[in-house]
């Protein structure tokens, strides 16, 4: 229940605070006296969106706070511990600020809150009607929606039916990406085949390219110095140099000894250099057989290196990554083979999820109609006591594209008179007739949740007389045990109401205020006189009013 609002600084509005109880509370009040404006500022602290503009002109910032009694089972409870908010039991207060350059801050029991958190805390404590309230009853988009609140659909067959259309549509997905994926392997099964094919008869491994390409360079080395080897080679053995030394050495060896020892340092120096002469042919030798190759081996070499760096261009790799991109190959013609098999199951999977969707999209639809008879039926016992008795409400379930909603239509059709032709309620209704059907209709869905407080705006709107007395009696049932908000001009709603504010406003030289007045039951004669009759009030007027209040008392 709503239990006191605070305004301050917002529109017209300086400074305003208002206490509510349960049961009917009325607001009344010239056109233009502001009642919007406490509507407004009541739709800000519960994070709707209204009016961009709502700082009162001159001041810094607007803010109101709204405050809500609680029940210890109010769904309210559930969102705070959620949101990581206080949770103050049996009270709960909303405070937002609006500031001039149009920043908006929310606190929730005195903890900073987001708009989204107030918004979802405004939808289990406060609903506000009125009579273009397009929500719903107007937009034939919405009403499946009201069906299904009507019947509590929305976290059992509902949602299990939307869970059913989720997996259908994943199952159908997967199915039509694996076709997809089985198709294209198939448009590339040859290229596949005598890629792997090419790459098994080749067989390159890491590395190959390196060693190969190091043993072509060094067998391109030998052959152009090979022949230079072989000649220094000649020229260090047999009858090069090494004859040489060895002709001069045994020359100086005779010599040395008729010579006395003559030649003898010599004879040592050319003994050492036939040693090192020696040690270098062997070198020599050693590297002459390093460079000897067969020239076959050669082209070998070069057709297998040639052989892998075309391949590689061919597949846009590099060479040591063709082994790994023949087994990214085998495994798409493995997808290829087992493809088939795979495919299978995923259809198997797609027909199950259908076959469970169907089942309960069609358990939802037998419900929907089971639900739209008994909603007819409660709407026909709202409209007779709101002077409707002759029309007919009907909510139609047809057929529809499936969807994560099922595979109905919801559209509701009236008639106002029998006999006469039945169609949407905005094309049917007049203004008074569709404030009427939009309360019966509010009653049934609503029901009598007394946790949530109502609010109508002017749903009385083009009644009068009989009827706007059957339109004020049924809010005033709406209100026992709860707690409903009615702004309205009808003297016979106002004279039903337990409670009664009257909003005024007061030009001065420089700005225009809005108050908002509690009436005592002097007060209330004048007020609801002075709706009767206008701004001059006849003692006739007085007279009708008490009559009101008195009749409305009993």
């Amino acid at each position: 229940m709503l239990r006191t609002v605070e305004i301050r600084d917002m529109l017209i509005i300086d400074r305003l605070e208002l206490a509510f109880q349960p049961g009917l509370n009325v607001l009344t009040g010239e056109t233009g006296a502001g009642k919007s404006i406490l509507l407004d500022s009541l739709g800000f602290v519960l994070g709707w969106r209204g009016r961009a503009e709502l700082v009162r002109q001159g001041a810094d910032q607007g803010e109101v706070t709204a405050v809500f009694d609680l029940s210890s089972d109010h769904p309210a409870h559930a969102i705070l511990a959620e949101a990581g908010l206080p949770d103050e039991g049996g009270e709960l207060i909303l405070r937002r600020i609006n500031t001039r350059d149009g920043r908006k801050t929310a606190w929730v029991n005195d903890r900073r809150a987001s708009g989204e958190v107030l918004r979802q805390l405004s939808e289990t404590l406060l609903e506000l009607h009125g009579q273009h309230d397009d929500r719903g009853l107007l937009n034939a988009r919405g009403h499946q929606k009201l069906l299904d609140l009507y019947g509590g659909f929305e976290n059992g067959l509902l949602a299990k039916t939307r869970k059913t259309w989720r997996n259908l549509r994943a199952a159908d997905q997967a199915l039509e990406a694996a076709k997809a994926r089985l198709a294209e392997l198939r448009d590339e099964e040859d290229f596949l085949r005598h890629s792997v094919a090419e790459l098994d008869a080749l067989a390159p491994e890491p590395g190959e390219e390196g060693q190969l390409d190091a043993a072509r360079r060094r067998m391109q080395a030998a052959e152009k110095v090979r022949a230079d080897v072989a000649r220094a080679y000649g020229a260090i053995s047999g009858d090069g140099a090494e004859g040489l030394l060895s002709d001069a050495l045994r020359w100086l060896e005779e010599a040395d000894g008729p010579a006395e020892g003559l030649f003898g340092g010599a004879i040592t120096a050319l003994s050492r250099a036939m040693n090192e002469l020696g040690e270098a042919e062997n070198l020599v030798s050693r590297g002459m057989d390093t460079l000897e190759f067969n020239p076959a081996e050669l082209e070998d070499c070069e057709e297998r290196l040639f052989a892998i760096r075309g391949l590689a261009r061919k597949h846009a790799v590099l060479p040591d990554e063709l082994a790994g991109f023949a087994d990214g190959l085998r495994n798409r013609l493995a997808a290829l083979t087992g493809g088939e098999a795979d495919l299978a199951d995923l259809e198997v999977a797609a027909k199950e999820a259908r076959g469970t969707y169907e089942a309960a999209a069609q358990k939802l639809r037998d419900a929907r109609i089971k639900a739209a008879a008994k909603l007819d039926k409660a709407m026909a016992a709202e409209l007779a006591p709101l002077k409707m008795e002759r029309a007919v409400f009907r909510t139609e379930v047809s057929e529809a594209d499936e969807g994560p909603e099922g595979i109905d239509q919801v559209s509701f059709t009236v008639a106002t008179n029998p006999g006469a032709p039945s169609g949407p309620l905005n094309k049917i209704a007049s203004g008074g007739e569709l404030s009427r059907f939009l309360l019966a209709l509010k009653v049934c869905l609503t029901g009598d949740d007394a946790q949530l407080t109502m609010i109508f705006d002017e749903i009385d709107r083009g009644v009068g007389g009989a009827t706007a007395d059957a339109v004020g009696r049924r809010l005033k049932a709406l209100a026992d045990g709860g707690q409903v908000l009615v702004v309205t001009h009808s003297p016979q709603v106002a004279a039903l109401g337990g409670y009664h504010w009257r909003v005024e406003k007061h030009s001065g030289k420089s700005e225009t205020i809005s108050r908002v007045v509690p009436l005592d039951n002097v007060e209330r004669v004048d007020e609801i006189g002075r709706m009767l009759s206008g701004d001059t009030i006849s003692d006739a007027a007085r007279a009708a009013a008490a009559e009101l209040l008195e009749l409305a008392a009993r």
